[in-house]
């Protein structure tokens, strides 16, 4: 069996996730502009802030609506921090 394109790790590839069934592989890509939730690095690429800013705006409020914990994860949901962003006159 082949893999085709860049293997990042254990099952993912570059642009999307890599299943196995039947000894075929499917990859299940979801446009950023389609997710429910961003990684840091997503969001700093989609909304053009920097991930330290990111970061520092998810430490200032753990709590905050638009933000979701994975484990240790962060995961910023889209249409929340959208609004959030709305009633910010500078990030």
């Amino acid at each position: 069996m082949e893999y085709e394109g860049n293997v990042i790790g254990s099952g993912l590839r570059e642009g999307g996730v890599m299943m196995e069934r039947n000894n075929e592989i499917s990859n299940y890509e979801i446009p950023l502009w389609k997710r429910y939730t961003f990684t840091i690095d997503e969001a700093a690429a989609y909304y053009h802030i920097g991930q330290a800013k990111l970061r520092a705006i998810v430490d200032y409020d753990p709590t905050a609506d638009f933000i979701i914990y994975n484990g240790n994860r962060v995961l910023i949901k889209k249409g929340q921090f959208e609004k959030y962003l709305d009633n910010c006159t500078t990030v």
